[in-house]
């Protein structure tokens, strides 16, 4: 049941409102075509109950971003 999966994500996020917060954002991030957006956000809630989303929110921030090496061109 979808309140066993809840209840088992809030063991990592205390707050009701950010756990709703970064399941709907994965749930965007992790949904794919043709298939049903219930079952994507069941997905999202068992991985939030396996692990912490706020320590992978916060290691995602601090990654470095790549630079190019390529100049940019400009239009004439």
């Amino acid at each position: 049941m979808r309140s066993e999966l809840i209840f088992g994500a809030l063991t990592h996020v205390s707050n009701r409102y950010q756990l709703c917060q970064l399941a709907s954002k994965a749930t965007r991030k992790l949904h794919k075509p043709n298939t049903r957006l219930q079952d994507t956000m069941n997905d999202v809630l068992v991985r939030f109950r396996d692990s912490s989303p706020a320590a992978a929110a916060s290691v995602a921030r601090q990654e470095p971003v790549a630079i190019s090496q390529h100049p940019q061109r400009r239009a004439a």
